[in-house]
C-alpha cells in the first residue's frame, strides 16, 4: 500500500514537472498584429485584423515545440480606406464572407530551425477552406515574453477570393508580429 502511495505520488510530481516545462502565452489583438497588403496594377491597399483570441505555447523553451492556435475575428478587418467601402467590400461574399465565417483560424503543424530563424507550417482555415501554409519567421521566448515576426505572401485564390482575377494581384502580402507575456 506504502508503495503503491509513493508511487502514486511519484507519478503525480512527475507529470507536474513535465508540465511545468510548459509555458503559455495568451494570442490577443493588443499583443499580435496580423495585417496584409494587397496589389493591383496602379495601386495598394494596407489592412489588417483588429481582433483574435488564441494561445502560443512553448515546452522547456524550445523554439521548434512552438504550438500556436489562433481564431481571428473576420469582422474586425479595416483597411486604410477612408471611406469604408473597400473594408466594406472586403468583409462581404465576394472576399471574407464575414456573415457566413465570423472566423478564419490558424494551428500549426510543424516548426522548423533554419539558418535564419523557423519556418512555420500550419493550417490556415478561411471562408471554410483550411490551406496548409508554410512562411519563414524570427521567434525567441525570453522569461516571460514571446516574441515573432513574420513577413510572407499567400495566395487569396487558394481560399476561393476569385473577384476581381486579373484585375487583382492574387498574391497579398502579409505580416504577423507577436510580443505576447505568459
Amino acid at each position: 500500500m506504502i508503495r503503491s502511495l509513493s508511487a502514486l505520488v511519484l507519478a503525480l510530481l512527475l507529470g507536474t514537472a513535465a508540465a511545468a516545462g510548459d509555458v503559455k502565452y495568451a494570442l490577443t489583438g493588443e499583443n499580435t498584429k496580423i495585417t496584409f497588403v494587397g496589389t493591383k496594377p496602379g495601386g495598394k491597399h494596407d489592412g489588417g485584423f483588429k481582433k483574435l483570441t488564441g494561445n502560443a505555447t512553448v515546452t522547456d523553451g524550445n523554439i521548434e515545440t512552438l504550438k500556436i492556435e489562433a481564431d481571428i475575428d473576420t469582422d474586425s478587418l479595416y483597411t486604410d480606406d477612408p471611406s469604408g467601402k473597400l473594408t466594406g467590400h472586403l468583409k462581404n461574399s465576394d472576399f471574407f464572407g464575414v456573415k457566413d465565417h465570423p472566423k478564419a483560424t490558424f494551428k500549426t503543424t510543424k516548426i522548423e530551425k533554419t539558418d535564419k530563424g523557423y519556418t512555420i507550417t500550419g493550417d490556415l482555415t478561411m471562408i471554410g477552406k483550411t490551406k496548409a501554409v508554410s512562411f519563414p519567421a524570427t521567434v525567441a521566448a525570453s522569461g516571460d515574453t514571446l516574441t515573432l515576426s513574420a513577413s510572407f505572401s499567400i495566395d487569396r485564390t487558394d481560399w476561393g477570393m476569385n473577384y476581381g482575377k486579373g484585375k487583382i494581384d492574387d498574391k497579398v502580402a502579409m505580416k504577423v508580429v507577436v510580443n505576447a507575456k505568459k
